[in-house]
């Protein structure tokens, strides 16, 4: 006589069928995890190290060049150019999560570290003690969390510098920034048609 272990009612033995158009029944489909910081940081140091695909990027001597990548579980990656004295300005990536490494050259990201209002200003005054400075050369990088408002430099007078970024949820928007001492001004939002 064999005896089974039965299984508790309230474990499924196995997915639940879904029934489709067709009327036949398939699994339900295991949903994709949300990506974390941390996964978003490890994805863009990978790429970062790819130096096929580094290489691949076309540059152009006088404005940024992007390719899109495929992020991490659903997320956006970009792998961006930077030609000798330009940047972003300062921005922030809504409430999407990011990280991104520097893969040749070196980068230069300028943050703050307050938490922001989300909505309902146009100029705020920053106290002081808020600024951060990072030198991110070849191989260095960062993760960060919502709302996250910084700005990113290549200063080299003549070297290109190329990183890799990622962002979950893919970017609902970017908000643009102008600053002056201790004064930042919310100039523009922007959208995703504005930069695809």
């Amino acid at each position: 006589m064999s005896v089974s272990s039965p299984v508790p009612a309230s474990v499924p033995a196995s997915p639940a069928p879904v029934s489709s158009a067709s009327g036949a029944e398939t699994a339900a489909p295991t949903p994709t995890p949300t990506p974390t910081q941390g996964e978003l940081l490890d994805f863009v140091r990978r790429t970062a190290s790819d130096a096929e695909l580094i290489a691949s990027l076309p540059l152009d001597p006088e404005g940024r060049t992007w390719v899109r990548l495929e992020g991490p579980g659903g997320s956006e990656a970009w792998l961006i150019g930077w030609p000798p004295g330009t940047g972003t300005g300062w921005h922030d990536h809504a409430d999407s999560v990011g990280a991104f490494v520097t893969a040749a050259g070196e980068l230069k990201e300028n943050a703050l570290a307050a938490r922001l209002p989300t909505d309902g200003w146009k100029t705020l005054e920053l106290t002081e003690g808020v600024d951060r400075e990072r030198r991110l050369p070849a191989g260095k990088g960062r993760a960060f969390g919502r709302h996250h408002v910084h700005e990113v430099l290549n200063e080299s007078a003549d070297r290109h510098a190329v990183s890799v970024h990622a962002y979950y949820p893919p970017l609902p928007q970017i908000r643009r920034y102008s600053r002056t001492g201790p004064t930042l001004r919310l100039e523009q939002v922007e959208r995703p048609q504005d930069w695809q």
